[in-house]
């Protein structure tokens, strides 16, 4: 019985770590593909129709993959504007010690310990539309 509790125990510790890091690889991709999107409309280089435009095209290149709609690149749009906001890096910055890149790395790692539901709803509370 211990032997079977222990192999259910690797079990479990693979499947979380499995988990973590299909996790950290959506927010890291969704902060990517947010920063196009904010550098592009913050350039004027996009406007809403090309952003519409985009998820229709990446809708139609990959039909079955969700959350790359018109509403959820303007969600990964405020994800990245306000992750890389000078309030956040500075803050750590002040709080850590930290020179900016170290700031900036820090926030990188530490956004993605978060399950992106979870940004959402932090999103959700913040003022940044």
């Amino acid at each position: 019985r211990q032997d079977f509790e222990h192999i259910l125990t690797l079990i479990t510790e693979a499947r979380n770590r499995v988990y973590s890091k299909a996790n950290s690889e959506l927010v890291l991709l969704y902060f990517n593909v947010s920063k196009i999107v904010s550098e592009k409309v913050s350039s004027g280089n996009w406007g809403e129709s090309t952003v519409q435009q985009l998820a229709d095209f990446i809708q139609s290149s990959v039909p079955n993959l969700s959350g790359f709609n018109r509403r959820g690149l303007y969600r990964m749009k405020q994800f990245f504007e306000v992750f890389s906001g000078k309030e956040i890096v500075s803050s750590i910055m002040i709080l850590l010690q930290y020179n900016e890149n170290e700031a900036i790395k820090f926030v990188s790692s530490a956004m993605t310990q978060i399950s992106w539901t979870q940004h959402l709803v932090l999103l959700s509370k913040t003022k940044k539309a």
